[in-house]
């Protein structure tokens, strides 16, 4: 008997882990099979394993470490770019004295806000296209799903990555204190979104502040039009979550802000 043994290969750990078992448990069960074979015959001649475990892998055949991790460096980079430009921008202004003149001047709150992040917003996109370029046409990784839908989700995710900026930099005093602040915050998502180790993986307590992390569903995101080039039907409930995480976030930093513009 032939049993056939489909892989998801998008994550190259947990597809090798899968493949093993899946043939060990077929190894076992052709024993199994052969000997009660050779029991009802009453015989010691050796017959042809009964199953035939054939494996195949999707999206990933040859289970490369790059097709996992490249498209999975654009929500990192983008996460870090755009948080650490946001705070530093803003603080730099505080400390050079000069956030006091802009207070002054006839803008309103929301466009000094605006004027602050939307040049990170941009230069954070263009990361995510070289990023792209490069993964395509040197590690070989094709993108196989739409690039405008996923320049538009990670629209959404900038949101959330340029307000939590925002809101650092309300807290901070310095440009030191901004990058260490980011940095803490961004470590842990590295550890907590699936960057390297499954979600699945983690201790159940880890699992539901996985939960509370934006780049988490982004990488889900990410992965699934680069890797397996689904489209929005198949990654609604992560839009929606990238979605909530931005609008929260834009509202407490705004708040924040505008009171120390106050």
């Amino acid at each position: 008997a032939q049993v056939a043994f489909v892989l998801d290969g998008s994550d190259p750990s947990v597809a090798a882990s899968a493949l093993s078992s899946a043939q060990l448990i077929g190894q076992v069960e052709a024993t199994t099979i052969q000997q009660q074979t050779l029991a009802r015959r009453g015989t010691s001649v050796a017959l042809a394993p009964p199953v035939d475990v054939r494996p195949r892998v999707w999206y990933n055949p040859d289970m490369a470490s790059a097709v996992f991790m490249v498209p999975a460096l654009i929500g990192l980079i983008l996460q870090m770019q755009a948080t650490l430009l946001t705070a530093s921008a803003i603080v730099r202004e505080r400390e050079r004295g000069t956030i006091e003149q802009l207070i002054v001047t006839p803008i309103r709150p929301l466009e000094l806000i605006l004027g602050k992040i939307l040049p990170y917003a941009l230069v954070a996109l263009l990361i995510t296209i070289e990023i792209l370029v490069i993964g395509t046409f040197w590690f070989g990784v094709a993108i196989k799903g739409s690039i405008l839908l996923l320049l538009g989700i990670a629209c959404l995710f900038l949101i959330s990555s340029l307000s939590l900026g925002l809101l650092i930099s309300t807290i901070a005093q310095t440009q030191q204190e901004a990058f260490l602040l980011t940095f803490l915050t961004v470590l842990p998502s590295v550890f907590l979104s699936g960057f390297i180790y499954p979600i699945a993986a983690l201790p159940r307590v880890l699992q539901v502040i996985s939960g509370l992390v934006p780049l988490s569903y982004f990488l889900v995101v990410v992965r699934g039009i680069v890797i397996k080039g689904v489209g929005v039907p198949a990654l609604g409930s992560q839009i929606v979550a990238l979605a909530l995480f931005g609008a929260v976030l834009i509202v407490l930093a705004a708040t924040r802000f505008r009171k120390r513009l106050d």
